[in-house]
C-alpha cells in the first residue's frame, strides 16, 4: 500500500498590524499541539521570518515550498488578523483541502486596546476564499486548547486523507473477471480513471490459484493450522483445505504490496473456491485487517471500503443490506461474509462451516457475530458520468441471530436511507466501518469536484 496520512501545511497567517508577538505566540502554540498529536506536517520556519505569512510578496515562497515539501493539506490559522489576499491566493495555488480558522480574541488590554482581531481577519479572508472559488472547511473560532477544537482538527485531517482516494488517486487490484449476472457491481474504469484517477489492475485468477497450491505445500502453515483448530469451530476442513486458505492470504497481499495496491475486489465464486476445495472467505477476514478487500468484483465497492478506512482510521467491511428488523422500524441488518477479524464481538467464537444460501460440498464460510459500537456506512457509486457518495451513521443494536457475519444497526431514518439506497445510483453492496466519521465524509464531497452528496441522515455530526 501506499502512502495513506495526509501531509499538512502549516501557514500561519499574520498581519502588519495588531500584536506581531502576541502572532508569534499563537504560533508557537498551534505547532506544538500538531507536534504532540504526531501529524505529519510541514511549517514555514526558516522560510519567512517567524514563519508568518504577512504580505501578498510571501505568496509564491510559500506555494513553492509547500510543492516540494509535497503537502496534501492546508491549514491558515490566522495568528492576529489576517492578511486576505496572501491567504487566499496561497489556497487557491495549492489547490489542497484548506482549513481555515482563528484563535478565540482575548479581552481588550487595560486602555482599551486589543492584541488581535483574528475573528475580524477570518471574515475578511473567507469572503476572498469564496470569490476566487477556493472550497474549505471553517471550524468556528475558538481557543487553541478547546476540545472542539482538537476534534474538528482531526476531522478535517480525516476528511483530507479520504479525499486523496479521489483526488490523488488510488489503485484497485481487480481479482478475476466480474461474475457474469451481478449486473448491479458493472462500472466504468474508464470514466473512474479520467475523472477521480482510480486505476484498477486486472489480476489474472488463474497464475494466483498456481500459486496458492505451490504455497500451502509441505507443513508451512501446521502451526497456524494448529492454533486455528484450538481457536475456532472448524466444520468438515482438512488441513490442506486450511493451508490453502491460509495461502490465498499471503498470496493477496504479496500482489497488494508487489503492485503498491490500495485495496482489492476479489470474483470470490465459483472457481477461487472450487480450484481451493473451500471457502476462501477466512483469508477476507484475514486481509480485510490489512486493506480493503471486497467480494463479487465490486470496484465501487472497493473505492467506499477506502474512502471508509481513509476516514474512520480503522478496518471497513462491504455488507449486504438485508432485511429490515422485526420489530424496530429504524434497524436493518448488515450482513456478509470475511468480515475483518478486529469486527467479531467479544463473545462470538469463529466458525467456518458451509455456505447456507448456496448449499454444497465446501466448507470454510466465516460465521460470527459483529460487535457492538457506533457505525458508518459509505457508497460511492455512479451511471451515465453521474457520482454520488452516500453516508449515513448508525448505532448497534439488539436483533435475532443469524448466520455468517452480522449485526443489527439503527439508524436516524430509516424510510430516507432505503429510499436513497433505492433511488439510485446504489445497491445492496454498502462499506461500513466502527465509529461515526460520517462529518468527514460528507466534506470530501468539497473537494472533488463532481462528487454529489447523499446524506441518509440529513445532515448533523
Amino acid at each position: 500500500m501506499r502512502k495513506t496520512t495526509p501531509r499538512l501545511g502549516l501557514c500561519p497567517i499574520g498581519k502588519f498590524a495588531f500584536s506581531h508577538e502576541d502572532a508569534v505566540r499563537q504560533k508557537e502554540a498551534l505547532r506544538e499541539m500538531i507536534a504532540r498529536r504526531g501529524v505529519d506536517a510541514v511549517d514555514l520556519e526558516g522560510v519567512l521570518d517567524d514563519g508568518l505569512v504577512r504580505d501578498k510578496a510571501h505568496v509564491d515562497t510559500v506555494v513553492d515550498h509547500f510543492r516540494a515539501q509535497g503537502v496534501d493539506a492546508l491549514f491558515i490559522p490566522h495568528c492576529n488578523f489576517g492578511t486576505e489576499d496572501a491567504a487566499a491566493l496561497i489556497a487557491k495555488q495549492l489547490d489542497v483541502p484548506t482549513l481555515l480558522w482563528g484563535p478565540r480574541d482575548a479581552p481588550p488590554l487595560e486602555d482599551g486596546t486589543r492584541l488581535r482581531d483574528s475573528l475580524c481577519g477570518l471574515f475578511a479572508t473567507s469572503k476572498v476564499l469564496v470569490k476566487l472559488d477556493v472550497p474549505f472547511t471553517y471550524l468556528p473560532n475558538s481557543a487553541a486548547d478547546d476540545p472542539a477544537f482538537e476534534a474538528g482538527f482531526d476531522r478535517f485531517l480525516r476528511t483530507a486523507n479520504a479525499a486523496s482516494v479521489l483526488r490523488r488517486g488510488c489503485r484497485i487490484g481487480v481479482l478475476g473477471q466480474r461474475i457474469d449476472f451481478f449486473w448491479s457491481t458493472i462500472s466504468n474504469e474508464s470514466e473512474l480513471l479520467e475523472r477521480f484517477n482510480v486505476e484498477t489492475l486486472p489480476l489474472d485468477l488463474v497464475p494466483f490459484i498456481e500459486n496458492v497450491k505451490k504455497r500451502a505445500t509441505g507443513k508451512a502453515y501446521a502451526d497456524e493450522i494448529a492454533g486455528l483448530r484450538e481457536q475456532c469451530v472448524i466444520e468438515e476442513m482438512t488441513d490442506e483445505a486450511l493451508a490453502r486458505v491460509l495461502a490465498v492470504r499471503d498470496e493477496a497481499l504479496e500482489l497488494a504490496a508487489t503492485h503498491e495496491l490500495d485495496a482489492m475486489a476479489c470474483q470470490s465464486f465459483m472457481s477461487l473456491p472450487e480450484a481451493v476445495g473451500a471457502w476462501t472467505v477466512y483469508a477476507d477476514s484475514l486481509i480485510g485487517d490489512e486493506l480493503p478487500f471486497v467480494l463479487e468484483s465490486d470496484i465501487c465497492g472497493a473505492i467506499s471500503t477506502l474512502l471508509l478506512r481513509r476516514a474512520a482510521g480503522s478496518a471497513p467491511f462491504m455488507v449486504d443490506v438485508t432485511m429490515r428488523h422485526p420489530n424496530d422500524d429504524n434497524a436493518v441488518l448488515l450482513w456478509h461474509c470475511g468480515a475483518p477479524l478486529s469486527m467479531k464481538h467479544p463473545d462470538s467464537r469463529v466458525r467456518l462451516g458451509r455456505h447456507w444460501i448456496l448449499p454444497g460440498p465446501l466448507s470454510g464460510m466465516t460465521h460470527f457475530r459483529m460487535k457492538d459500537g457506533p457505525i458508518t456506512c459509505a457508497r460511492f457509486d455512479g451511471d451515465r458520468g453521474r457520482y454520488v457518495l452516500a453516508v449515513g451513521q448508525a448505532e448497534s443494536c439488539e436483533g435475532p441471530e443469524t448466520q455468517n457475519n452480522y449485526v443489527w444497526a439503527r439508524v436516524k431514518n430509516w424510510p430516507r436511507w432505503e429510499r436513497t439506497l433505492i433511488e439510485g445510483p446504489f445497491l445492496h453492496h454498502i462499506g461500513m466501518a466502527y465509529g461515526h466519521c460520517g462529518a468527514a465524509l460528507r466534506e470530501v464531497v468539497k473537494y472533488v469536484p463532481g462528487l454529489e452528496l447523499r446524506d441518509m441522515d440529513g445532515g448533523g455530526a
